[in-house]
Formats: C-alpha cells, sequence, structure tokens
C-alpha cells in the first residue's frame, strides 16, 4: 500500500515539474518587445511579437524594448571657445532597432548612451563661442544628434534627436550681455540717424539744384513758408528776406532816384 503511495506521489511530482516546465517555457512579448535569445550560452535568435517558446535550462531570453526613450542628459560643465563657463543640459531621443546588437555589443546600452551623450555635448559645444550656443542651437543639435548618431550604430541604437534644454550663465556675464546688446543698440541708432542725414543732405541739394533754376520758385517756396507760419498763433513771426527781393527793391529805388 504504501509503495503505491510512493509511484503516486512520484507522478504527481513528474507531472508537476511538467507543468511547470511546459508554463515557463511559453512567454508573451508585446508588440513593441523583441525577445534576444540564447541556446547554451550563444546567440540563437531574435524572437517576438507574440507567443514565444523558451525551453527552459538550455534557453534563456533577453527582453528588449523597441520603444522612443527620452532621455534627460543632467547639466554640464561647458567652457566655450571664448572662455565663458556655462551649464549646459538637453534631452536625447533614441530607440532600439537592432536588439542582437544592443545586448550582444553592449552591457548596458542605456548607461551607455546616457555617459556617450554627456561627453559629446561638452565636447561638441566647447568648440564653439557663447554667441553661437545661444543663436545657432538648431545647428548645434544637428551637430551632436549626429555625432551620437555615428558612435551608436554598432550599438544597434539610432538617436533620432538631441535638444538643448538651458544654457545657464551666471550673473556677472548676464550684465555684461546686457551691456553689449545696449552698446549694439546705440550703434545701430547712431549709424540709421547718420544715414538719415546724409539721405536728407543729398535731398536738400537736388531740391537746391532745382530751385537754382528758376529763381522765382525760390520766392514762391518763402512766400508758401509764410503762408504756413501765418497760419499758427504765435505773436512774434521771424521771416528772413531773400537777397534777391532786396537786390530787386535796390534796382527799383535807383531808377527812381534817377528819374
Amino acid at each position: 500500500m504504501s509503495m503505491n503511495i510512493d509511484v503516486v506521489s512520484t507522478i504527481i511530482l513528474i507531472l508537476g515539474l511538467t507543468v511547470f516546465f511546459l508554463a515557463s517555457a511559453f512567454r508573451v512579448l508585446r508588440e513593441y518587445e523583441r525577445g534576444v535569445v540564447f541556446l547554451l550560452g550563444r546567440f540563437w535568435k531574435v524572437k517576438g511579437p507574440g507567443l514565444v517558446i523558451v525551453i527552459p535550462i538550455i534557453q534563456t531570453m533577453v527582453r528588449v524594448d523597441l520603444r522612443m526613450v527620452v532621455m534627460d542628459v543632467p547639466s554640464q560643465d561647458v567652457i566655450s571657445r571664448d572662455n565663458v563657463s556655462v551649464k549646459v543640459n538637453a534631452v536625447l531621443y533614441f530607440r532600439v532597432v537592432d536588439p542582437q546588437r544592443a545586448i550582444i555589443h553592449v552591457e548596458d546600452y542605456n548607461a551607455a548612451t546616457s555617459q556617450l551623450a554627456q561627453t559629446t555635448l561638452r565636447s561638441v559645444l566647447g568648440q564653439h563661442e557663447l554667441d553661437e550656443m545661444l543663436a545657432s542651437r538648431d545647428k548645434l543639435n544637428n551637430d551632436i544628434q549626429k555625432i551620437l548618431d555615428e558612435q551608436t550604430e554598432s550599438w544597434g541604437i539610432k538617436v533620432t534627436n538631441v535638444e538643448i534644454k538651458h544654457v545657464d550663465i551666471n550673473e556677472s556675464m548676464i550684465r555684461a550681455i546686457a551691456r553689449q546688446a545696449e552698446a549694439e543698440r546705440e550703434r545701430r541708432a547712431k549709424v540709421i540717424h547718420a544715414e538719415g542725414e546724409l539721405q536728407a543732405s543729398q535731398r536738400l541739394l537736388e531740391a537746391a539744384q532745382v530751385l537754382a533754376k528758376q529763381p522765382e520758385a525760390l520766392l514762391l517756396r518763402y512766400l508758401q513758408t509764410l503762408t504756413e507760419i501765418a497760419g499758427e498763433k504765435s505773436s512774434t513771426i521771424v521771416f528772413p528776406l531773400p537777397l534777391e527781393m532786396m537786390a530787386t527793391l535796390q534796382k527799383s529805388l535807383q531808377k527812381q532816384t534817377e528819374k
């Protein structure tokens, strides 16, 4: 009787182990997941998505997420080419395009990509001046993205975009930049004023040349100006008398005296 009990227990144990191994052999991978399967420690194939069978003991599987990863690059101390110390942080967008290389060629592709992004950010921005960091972010983003994409290609990683978020400058440098901007605005104002004076002088020269051809036009211009001044409510009007009018009066007076 006891022997029968032992046999039944053994059968139940075997059946339980069989069910356990069969249950552990079935894996379900989502649409955005892939499974890198190793057979006795050697790479076998990439499986998924859907239902995947992994033979226990002799096969192992590592899940890989193919979705886009948004990684925050910590703030980095950067010294620009014009010797200005700034703190710069960025955000990195990448995804796994080759699960096999992402698992086999690098131990932790997330950590490796993060460290590479930090060093590349410092090295690229250190080659540019502060004005370029502030005004040419799109160009710098593209340069960093291309460098990262080339270096992570062997890991099966595709870097799709890099965006510089903040460029932090100390207060003394902010005041210096403000003074520089103010001086630049004053310079532009003086240049614009000088250009206006030049254009006005050219127009006055052209007007003088036109009036010189017909002296009567100058007299009409004086009379028009007098009419405009008379329309204003002013107590005193000082109006210059043209020399031509004086000469005409003198001639008329001389003729009358001769008569």
